[in-house]
């Protein structure tokens, strides 16, 4: 499969006056009603309400486009929390501090505590009800990585008896997957560094996430494969402390701004994120 840096086509359209196929698609529950209620602020409005302690502190946990990833040859990070993270603290004129955490269990959990006040991640009710979502930014195809010996081809060989499938602790995939996988075994591991090394000492049949980070996991391992189709989607929106909804209207306009404008489509661009699912 292609390693390309993958952005659809209509994120460029949309540049050109196509707005409603990708906000009208992607809205979440409630957001209509919250612009209604909230009408937009002000960057000096929403400073006060989205970065109370004078800066923005962004979580963040490497492995992941989707969050923080570090170039080799490079040295260079980018990620789309890191990147949009840096992006709001410059229009809030405050300081961007990345707080680094092992998952975005651990990022979810230090936002519900107060230590983080900025995020990507998939909006699921599950994760709603600690943390206040923005409508999505990107939709992402969900799949299965394989290392380069597994005698698994294709989605219909995971769901075997005896098969061991690895997941992300405290990931949605580890309260979804169960619910798909009839008979194989799911397998949390620690992060993402764990779970290569297991799938390369054979401990895990294969691992499951989104496929950006599945890609990203891939061009650590000699072979490995990311297998053609998905077992589900992922909507990724910017994740907020619950109780700051005085600066939602000013988020959303951000990540609205950031769709149309062509920083988003950079910001995938430079993560080399991968696995894009295009709006119907």
């Amino acid at each position: 499969m292609t390693r390309a840096a993958h952005f659809p086509e209509h994120l460029r359209a949309r540049r050109k006056g196509l707005s409603s196929k990708w906000t009208g698609r992607f809205f979440i529950g409630g957001v209509i009603a919250m612009s209604i209620a909230n009408p937009p602020a002000s960057a000096e409005d929403a400073r006060d309400v989205l970065a109370p302690n004078g800066r923005l502190r962004v979580g963040v946990h490497l492995g992941s486009p989707t969050s923080m990833v570090r170039r080799p040859d490079s040295g260079e990070i980018h990620g789309l929390a890191f990147d949009l993270g840096n992006e709001l603290a410059r229009r809030l004129d405050v300081a961007f501090e990345r707080v680094d955490y092992q998952r975005i269990a651990d990022v979810l959990e230090a936002m519900k505590a107060g230590a983080v006040d900025f995020t990507i991640s998939n909006a699921t009710p599950a994760r709603a009800a600690d943390v206040a979502f923005s409508q999505t930014l990107l939709s992402l195809e969900l799949g299965y990585l394989v290392s380069a010996t597994s005698p698994i081809a294709s989605l219909s060989d995971v769901d075997r008896p005896g098969m061991r499938i690895g997941v992300g602790q405290g990931s949605t995939s580890q309260r979804t997957l169960p619910k798909l996988l009839s008979q194989a075994k799911v397998i949390a591991a620690a992060n993402l560094a764990s779970a290569i090394r297991m799938l390369d000492d054979g401990e895990l049949d294969a691992f499951a996430t989104n496929k950006p980070t599945l890609f990203e996991m891939a061009d650590q391992m000699k072979g490995a494969r990311v297998l053609d189709g998905r077992w589900g989607e992922e909507h990724l929106a910017v994740a907020i402390h619950r109780g700051r909804d005085g600066g939602m209207a000013y988020l959303r306009r951000f990540v609205e701004d950031v769709q149309s404008n062509g920083f988003l489509e950079s910001a995938v661009a430079r993560a080399t994120l991968r696995g894009v699912i295009a709006p119907r």
